[in-house]
């Protein structure tokens, strides 16, 4: 997630609900700004329950927390900020998405979920024959192609082998390889029509050719199953080597390999994630990852492996996906989710698909009965002279003479005239795609209300502020909320990554914030055998090398000792643990598990980092720095008047 979305979504949070400011208490003004009580209290009490730190509930220190807020804002604005065309295009692209939400149909939304989650319970098997043809044929020209299909279907029933007649006749390109076996699929994962065809036909038979944007299809349903749900696992990874040479494949198999022996003698998975797993985000949590469903991970292979693994406890044998080597446990399976919990996911699939065209078309109808839509007959008769039979060849061209268009065709609700060019082009714009309607006069018909449920849905849209109070107030915060990102990004964040006389200052006033601990250059060896770890520890004393070591103690394809080599800070891993360290191999521990020997080939002192090993966080400290100084700045560029009485009251109120 970019940045900027990440601090507009904790904007928001902030004042997301805050809706129209018409109380009379004005709370302060900025300048000639006045900022009121209501908007305070709701914001407030609002994230009154998010604020785990008691001292932010006092209500002085939230006031001036919302000064300050208001104050960049209007910072902001006195820079212009508000005239940027890329804060424009992204305010424009926000309210485009906000829309959506209000571009709907609840009932139909909601009938759509049901059936999708419904259909999401199983997964079905099915083959298909394709008699394709372009999408935009309609009506009676889609006649031969049916026929065609419907044949297929009668020479299947009276005998003849499916996926015979699928290799010969079938025009989708996969039939070569699958015979038209599309294997397990569930809700979205074909267009809505097939999906619907598929779903109603039992196992065993044959639809009805059934028409998608691709063509007719035949599909025969072979199996149903349950979907098999999401599961919790953990697993242990060697990632590919990014030089890829033979060598260092080898490594990482033998790594792999090594690990999965322990395992076998009866180590400790959760352990051996914790050590050996280079997959660092999940490897502190002895590898578990977050619970997933099939078709959520990147990897096929991995999912496969996963679902396989039918016990908790169970673990894999190493295997290899695109991203390295595996080794999985079974944590625990999950149950389909419940309607309610996967509505949301459910909706915004919804929205993504040919559905929503279900949805748009029965907005369109609400509206059409909601507002006026008075036509222009003598305008909408000169439209139909002008359009001609060309518009079936696409070589239809719009009139030179402008005067035949001029003037409105339509008015909505008595307040919005829409010219006749915007229906002209309309018209225009339409006949790529090979309109087959006929005779010219029932096809602009068709048009027309084609045209008319857009214009519609574009009049509600440019309205939503005044339809919907909340929409205009969300509209209205997210506005400031770019501008705050924006500003800060000028004033603060941008100042804090280039103005290196000012970092390289603050570095040197607070050096003693950035430190090395006590470093030792190691060799961390460990094995569940005491004896083994005694042995290697006289080796090293002995000055053996780490391979003669493991050549000694791992053979017999049996992995007795691990080991870790670097540079690291006393309080990593089992160094915390160890109450002194010297340098050499007299340095051993033992938990529960394992036993430990350390050997110490060089020890560094605690020091002060260098700008360029700590650059990051000064960087991050020195941002905060500015902003902490910056309110007070602009404290002084605006004038800020609190009206004392009112705020006491407020706070009575509050209590």
């Amino acid at each position: 997630m970019k940045i900027q979305n990440i601090f507009l979504a904790l904007f928001l949070t902030f004042c997301f609900n805050s809706f129209g400011q018409n109380s009379k208490d004005v709370l302060f003004t900025i300048d000639d700004n006045q900022y009121f009580t209501d908007e305070f209290k709701r914001i407030y009490l609002k994230n009154l329950d998010l604020v785990k730190d008691d001292s932010q509930k006092d209500l002085n220190q939230y006031l001036d927390l919302f000064i300050g807020y208001k104050l960049k804002v209007s910072k902001a604005y006195k820079l212009g900020l508000q005239n940027n065309s890329k804060y424009q295009n992204e305010l424009s692209s926000y309210r485009n998405q906000l829309s959506k939400t209000y571009l709907n149909d609840s009932k139909v939304t909601n009938q759509l979920v049901e059936e999708a989650y419904n259909r999401s319970l199983k997964e079905v098997k099915a083959s298909h024959i394709l008699i394709s043809f372009d999408e935009n044929i309609k009506g009676a020209d889609t006649l031969a192609f049916y026929n065609k299909a419907l044949d297929l279907k009668k020479r299947i029933e009276k005998g003849e082998n499916f996926e015979t007649v699928a290799v010969a006749n079938s025009q989708d390109p996969s039939v070569a390889d699958n015979k038209g076996n599309l294997g397990y699929f569930s809700a979205f994962r074909m267009v809505y029509p097939f999906e619907c065809a598929a779903y109603k036909t039992k196992i065993g038979q044959i639809s009805n050719p059934v028409r998608t944007r691709f063509g007719y299809h035949i599909i025969k349903v072979t199996d149903v199953r349950d979907n098999k749900g999401e599961v919790t696992v953990a697993h242990i990874m060697i990632l590919n080597p990014t030089d890829a040479t033979a060598e260092a494949k080898a490594k990482a198999k033998q790594t792999i390999d090594d690990i999965y022996k322990k395992i076998q003698q009866g180590e400790n998975f959760e352990a051996l994630a914790g050590q050996f797993s280079e997959d660092k985000s999940s490897a502190v949590k002895g590898g578990v990852l977050q619970r997933f469903g099939t078709g959520q991970l990147s990897s096929e292979e991995f999912e496969r492996v996963a679902f396989s693994l039918s016990k908790n406890g169970e673990i894999s044998q190493p295997f290899e996906s695109g991203f390295g080597w595996h080794i999985v446990k079974l944590i625990e399976n999950h149950p389909i989710k419940t309607l309610a919990e996967s509505k949301v996911d459910l909706e915004a699939k919804i929205k993504r698909d040919e559905r929503s065209i279900i949805i748009t078309n029965t907005l369109a109808s609400k509206l059409k009965a909601k507002y006026t839509f008075e036509t222009n007959k003598a305008q909408y008769q000169n439209v139909e002279k002008i359009v001609t039979d060309e518009i079936y060849s696409q070589t239809w061209e719009l009139p030179k003479n402008k005067d035949v268009i001029k003037g409105d065709v339509a008015t909505i609700n008595k307040t919005k005239k829409i010219g006749t060019p915007s229906f002209v082009n309309y018209i225009y714009s339409q006949q790529k795609n090979k309109l087959t309607t006929k005779p010219v006069k029932k096809l602009v018909a068709e048009l027309y209300e084609s045209w008319k449920g857009e214009e519609l849905i574009a009049f509600y849209n440019d309205n939503l502020e005044n339809e919907f109070p909340e929409f205009k107030n969300v509209m209205d915060e997210y506005r400031d909320g770019l501008l705050l990102f924006d500003l800060m990004e000028k004033e603060i964040w941008n100042k804090s990554k280039n103005d290196t006389i000012g970092l390289q200052k603050y570095y040197d006033s607070n050096k003693s914030k950035y430190s090395w601990k006590e470093r030792y250059d190691v060799d961390i060896l460990s094995s569940t055998d005491g004896k083994v770890i005694e042995g290697a520890q006289k080796m090293l004393l002995k000055g053996k090398s780490i391979e003669d070591i493991k050549a000694k103690f791992n053979k017999n394809d049996k992995v007795a000792i691990m080991v870790k080599s670097g540079l690291f800070e006393k309080n990593y891993d089992i160094l915390d643990k160890m109450s002194t360290i010297t340098q050499g191999a007299n340095n051993t521990y033992k938990d529960a598990n394992y036993s430990f020997v350390v050997n110490v080939k060089k020890m560094k002192s605690a020091e002060t980092k260098s700008f360029e090993e700590c650059k990051s966080r000064v960087i991050n400290d020195y941002q905060q720095y500015l902003e902490s100084t910056w309110v007070d700045d602009l404290k002084k560029e605006f004038s800020v008047k609190v009206n004392q009485n009112i705020f006491e009251k407020t706070k009575e109120q509050l209590k």
